[in-house]
């Protein structure tokens, strides 16, 4: 941290708050973004500026939220506010916390996933070197409703932030509104947090009358203004929400365009923050990649591909299909429609077509299943085909059972395999066969049953049908071949 040694330096992450106007059962700081929660994108921006410590504050379904502190900063210290509301208290609890050889606190909001560890950076050098008693980011916006107003002197020291409810009508014409991120000595906010009230329109202990308490003894308030709004934005609904993560995403898609991936539609296309992409990727129309995606280079994916901490090699070919923790070597092909569930494998070259589902099958280096066929708990041989409208059986009502298909085996179309179960290396299977015991390598396995025919049924049981007047015109009809 330019200007300022780790050892004086604490974070204050407020995340109190019940986010009511999510209008949703799930935290609003857990509400995720590129595939991060809110809380996490700050948290991972806490502990790129190196503090000495971090203190979160909790009380709105603070199990969950503390659940997901302990994911994204394992060194956090959590704090529950008690009934008293308003960040002055959150904030007032947190320094409890917080050693007093600390020289300066940084407070950020859990809700503003999109500021960056520079931008807090450079507010922190200016203070210090300012010899400010708070530094605070603030940005311009054309409609400020909602937001709390920057009073600045003519030499432009704040003296105050006032919030809307208590504005009156000169103050709300004011465009400059607080960004809700402050830097401020500990020992300033030591004093001053004490002593704020509740006497406001909100019955809140305001953070935002610290401001003023230093600028009437005499303590000097700087505000740094930030022209990207957007960075400082707060997430409050879902409208926001979506208008962040388009954003976000927008920068996401660009950043890959320019590391070599060709992105054809990038409105289309959805790319979390934890995914990995080689060059020469190629992206469809439609495509979203989620969690822990990795694609090597030259594979193509979509149109219409979701895929989900999926594993893709070079050169392999998806579309139209639905991935999730699945693996798929180089040069494989899987879709179109194909739904590969946890546990897939497919080995180099092989191939999962229209209509198939996986789970927990690994396909073998050059193996095909390509039609409208359902692979559970399963292993298929290199080189194997396996026919259309097949299924493996895996589940007897208690446990799971493994079916084994051997290399280069050929099965007919529209065959179940009851597992447990093997085919033996280059066996075939007839169409329409259900297999209930192994076949060994190098055998065909057809069913016993044979077709039985009955001359004349339909006309005898279905009289006066169209399907028996064909039948009788095609008795009657000579044949001309």
């Amino acid at each position: 941290m330019v200007g300022m040694s780790p050892s004086s330096l604490a974070v204050v992450v407020l995340a109190a708050g019940a986010g009511t106007r999510m209008k949703s059962a799930t935290p609003k700081v857990l509400h995720p973004l590129a595939g991060i929660p809110l809380i996490g994108h700050v948290l991972s921006t806490a502990e790129a500026l190196n503090p000495q410590q971090t203190v979160v504050v909790v009380r709105h379904e603070a199990e969950q939220v503390s659940e997901a502190v302990d994911t994204w900063a394992d060194n956090a210290h959590i704090v529950h506010q008690d009934d008293i509301p308003g960040t002055g208290r959150a904030v007032e609890l947190a320094l409890e916390k917080i050693p007093s050889d600390v020289d300066n606190v940084v407070i950020l909001s859990a809700d503003v996933p999109l500021l960056d560890s520079e931008t807090i950076g450079a507010m922190i050098g200016f203070h210090q070197e300012a010899e400010a008693g708070v530094t605070l980011l603030s940005t311009i916006h054309e409609d400020p409703t909602g937001y709390g107003r920057i009073i600045r002197r003519d030499d432009g020291i704040v003296t105050a932030i006032v919030e809307e409810v208590d504005a009156d009508e000169q103050q709300r014409a004011i465009h400059e509104v607080n960004a809700g991120v402050y830097v401020a000595r500990r020992d300033i906010l030591a004093h001053a947090l004490p002593s704020l009230t509740t006497a406001n329109a909100q019955g809140e202990k305001y953070l935002t009358d610290v401001v003023g308490q230093v600028a009437t003894q005499s303590g000097v308030v700087h505000a740094v203004v930030v022209e990207d709004s957007w960075l400082v934005e707060g997430v409050n609904d879902r409208i926001q929400l979506q208008r962040m993560q388009r954003r976000l995403n927008t920068m996401i898609v660009r950043g890959w365009q320019r590391d070599g991936v060709s992105i054809k539609a990038p409105e289309s296309v959805w790319i979390d923050l934890s995914v990995q992409l080689d060059q020469d990727v190629t992206l469809l129309p439609g495509v979203t990649l989620e969690g822990s995606c990795h694609i090597d280079n030259g594979a193509t994916i979509g149109p219409d591909c979701t895929l989900s901490h999926a594993r893709v090699g070079a050169g392999a070919r998806i579309q139209r299909s639905v991935v999730d923790s699945a693996v798929i070597a180089a040069g494989a092909t899987v879709g179109p429609f194909a739904y590969l569930r946890p546990g897939t494998v497919i080995n180099e070259g092989g191939k999962v077509g229209a209509f198939v589902e996986t789970k927990n099958a690994t396909i073998g280096r050059g193996a095909k299943v390509p039609h409208l066929s359902y692979i559970g708990d399963a292993d298929i041989g290199e080189g194997a085909n396996i026919g259309a409208g097949s299924i493996t059986a895996n589940y007897d009502g208690v446990n799971k059972h493994r079916t084994v298909i051997g290399p280069h085996a050929k099965t007919g179309s529209d065959n179940v395999f009851v597992a447990p179960v093997e085919v033996g290396a280059g066996a075939y299977t007839a169409a329409g066969t259900t297999i209930r015991r192994n076949v060994p390598a190098g055998a065909l396995a057809v069913a016993p049953v044979s077709v039985r025919t009955i001359d004349g049924w339909v006309g005898t049981n279905r009289p006066g049908t169209a399907a028996a007047e064909a039948a009788e015109n095609s008795r009657t009809t000579p044949d001309t071949h």
